[in-house]
């Protein structure tokens, strides 16, 4: 499995596949490309679909400004991954140099095609399975983040307070703001909404719903107005993470290097998933998405409990079980309908599900690794339509409606 720091990264919104994944792409011919002066950028599936409304022209424009560029969207050519992109390279005479072609994998990670690897990777556990690292664990008596430190060594805990501090500073910018959300769909911004009110006379369920809520839907705005978010494990799952223990931070006056171990801990969880799953909506839906940002959250929140291994893993299974085959289904391809309310629901159900497993503790019957595999499958299996197209489910609807 590959570093913490391949899975929590720091960049601008709307979404990883589609504008840091492109935007990596277009870097990789920057660094190795030097007689290029035309690029012809051409976009299919998901990426040209929805590319419009995650601004993956605009962030292809803006890496490749000192060259000629032009972007084609082709809507009707199948390829082999969802999230492919094509670069034909052209010299000053108009020669083709060379021609790229690219899939966007998830949490801004770029495969080119033909060398099979990622463009940045860089394999640092010798697990694959939470099974492997469960029993490793065991063995060598030590926690999920002690296992972190021991593989990755301590200079990552330096990048995930970067991480850390970058997760609060998105939730203190998004609840100082208002107004509406760029791209057309009117979106009001809700954070400052639901966190100013919250009335002292509330019971303490109320206000965590509240203000659980609030912290979700702040980074969430952040990240679909093209603020600086993490990846947790997307851009479009941002909010859940931050929100779950950020809330768990005031309420129980955790210190940060607690917060920063509930992080490694969550990491564990989504590189599992990254590793034998997808944490793209455009190949597996939504489930992906969110459904592995519920589950990373789900397991830190059960560390931040001291809750053992076992329940760890059974606060993530649960966490990701429940959101099995949903959808993925954005309005006019914006990273606001029904993704940011979406963050806010699944940072609630990660509370739920670490204290179910906490509750029923024991009783597990379906390990991580089982419902990963299945989500997998059933992502697969789901129709083109509902994994990041807008051609199907709410995306159609609404515009019938519209």
């Amino acid at each position: 499995m590959e570093s913490l720091i391949h899975l929590y990264k720091i960049g601008h919104g709307p979404s990883s596949s589609h504008t840091m994944g492109p935007e990596t792409a277009c870097n990789y011919i920057l660094d190795n490309y030097s007689n290029v002066h035309k690029i012809i950028a051409t976009l299919y599936g998901s990426l040209a679909l929805t590319g419009k409304g995650h601004l993956t022209d605009r962030i292809i424009y803006q890496t490749l400004k000192s060259l000629n560029v032009e972007i084609k969207f082709n809507f009707d050519q199948i390829t082999t991954h969802p999230n492919t992109m094509v670069f034909d390279l052209f010299d000053f005479n108009g020669n083709l140099l060379d021609s790229l072609k690219f899939f966007s994998v998830g949490g801004g990670d770029v495969i080119l095609d033909g060398s099979n690897k990622k463009i940045i990777k860089k394999d640092v556990y010798p697990f694959k399975s939470f099974d492997e690292i469960k029993e490793f664990c065991k063995k060598e008596k030590i926690s999920l983040c002690e296992l972190v430190y021991k593989f990755e060594g301590t200079d990552i805990k330096k990048h995930l307070e970067k991480v850390y501090e970058t997760m609060e500073s998105s939730i203190s910018n998004g609840l100082t703001k208002d107004g509406e959300l760029p791209g057309g769909l009117h979106v009001l911004r809700k954070a400052a909404q639901l966190y100013n009110s919250i009335e002292l006379q509330e019971s303490s369920d109320i206000k965590e719903l509240r203000l659980v809520s609030s912290y979700a839907f702040a980074v969430s705005e952040e990240n679909a107005s093209g603020g600086k978010i993490v990846t947790a494990p997307t851009c479009g799952a941002c909010g859940v993470l931050p929100a779950s223990i950020f809330y768990l931070k005031q309420k129980n006056n955790l210190n940060k290097e607690k917060i920063i171990d509930a992080i490694a801990v969550a990491g564990i969880i989504g590189n599992v998933i990254k590793t034998n799953a997808s944490i793209s909506g455009a190949f597996a839906g939504c489930q992906s998405e969110i459904g592995s940002a519920c589950s990373m959250a789900a397991a830190a929140i059960a560390y931040l409990k001291d809750e053992s291994v076992e329940e760890i893993e059974y606060a993530a299974e649960i966490a990701l079980e429940h959101h099995l085959g949903l959808t993925c289904d954005p309005i006019n391809g914006l990273v606001q309908i029904p993704c940011i309310e979406r963050n806010a629901v699944a940072a609630l159900r990660a509370i739920d599900a670490a204290n179910l497993a906490k509750f029923l503790k024991g009783t597990r019957k379906i390990s991580f690794d089982t419902v990963v595999k299945t989500m997998y499958e059933t992502g697969k299996d789901l129709s083109h339509e509902y994994k990041e197209t807008s051609i199907g489910g709410l995306a159609k609807n609404y515009k019938k409606e519209g």
